[in-house]
């Protein structure tokens, strides 16, 4: 089996399926495919997952101060 030479590798996108479209150059012949790594337009689930407890946390705190500044302004607009 012939060595693979770093300029001979290419990136390519796969279709919804998880297919890779070689080119014709390839057909009709034995090909053998290596993945050496995966990129994916998702986000990462721990990612994801911290985003959101980060967002659940900033709005709880959010919610407290102006919970505090609505009664603020309600009881100066009681006391005009």
């Amino acid at each position: 089996m012939p060595k693979v030479d770093a300029r001979d590798m290419r990136t390519n996108e796969t279709d919804d399926r998880g297919r890779i479209y070689l080119g014709t150059e390839y057909a009709n012949k034995r090909v053998t495919v290596a993945v050496v790594e995966v990129e994916s337009e998702r986000p990462d689930e721990e990612k994801l997952a911290a985003a959101y407890r980060e967002a659940s946390q900033s709005a709880g705190r959010l919610a407290t101060e102006w919970e505090g500044a609505s009664v603020e302004a309600w009881t100066d607009s009681m006391d005009e």
